[in-house]
This record gives structure tokens, sequence and C-alpha cells, in this order.
């Protein structure tokens, strides 16, 4: 039993992993902020890298969030697409904002 959890946990680690890289390196080369354009090409790879770490550990943090947090039952008022919208925020909703407020605070104490 325990050993599942670890293989589900290592996982999950690698996909929010391969997630946090790429929108670390999307956040890197499309940012046109002042901060960003003013950094050299060391600044941005460490930046990257930070941001990767902080976005894995933030995505993480999200899931262990849902899982604590997920309600047993939904009810809605509006509709099949309103349950549809629910069941997908709570299938990915907390772990893509731990996922970004990662990233993006990674990045930016790196390019400060």
């Amino acid at each position: 039993m325990e050993n599942n959890n670890n293989e589900e946990l290592i996982q999950s680690a690698i996909i929010w992993g391969i997630a946090a890289l790429i929108l670390a390196i999307l956040s890197c080369t499309f940012n046109s902020s002042a901060m960003v354009l003013r950094a050299g090409f060391f600044a941005k790879l460490f930046a990257v890298i930070v941001g990767t770490a902080s976005g894995t550990a933030g995505a993480l943090i999200g899931d262990a969030i849902r899982k604590f947090a997920h309600p047993d039952a939904v009810f809605t008022g509006g509709g099949m697409l309103s349950l549809i919208w629910i069941k997908v925020f709570w299938k990915v909703g907390p772990q893509v904002i731990g996922l970004v407020i990662g990233v993006m605070l990674g990045c930016a104490l790196v390019l400060r």
C-alpha cells in the first residue's frame, strides 16, 4: 500500500515537473517585462531552474490541498456544463494554481 503511494507521488512529481519546466521556459522566453529583458542568459537559465523546482513544489502542495479539501458531493444549479467545470476544477485546479504561483514566484525571485 505504501509503495503504491510512493509510486503515485513520484509519477505526479514527474508530470508536474515537466509542466513546470515548460511554463518556466515560456515565462522567461516570451515575457517582455523589464526584469526579464535586462537579465542575461545565465540569469534566465537559473530562473528556469528555480522556477521549475518551485513550480513542482507548488503543484504538489496544490495536490495535497486538493486531496484534503475535495468535496464528497457537489450540488449545482447550472446544469451539466457547470457540473463538468466543477469536476475538472477538482481534478487539476489546485495543482495548476500552485504550479503557476510557484513558477512565477521562483522566476521573479531570481530575476529581481
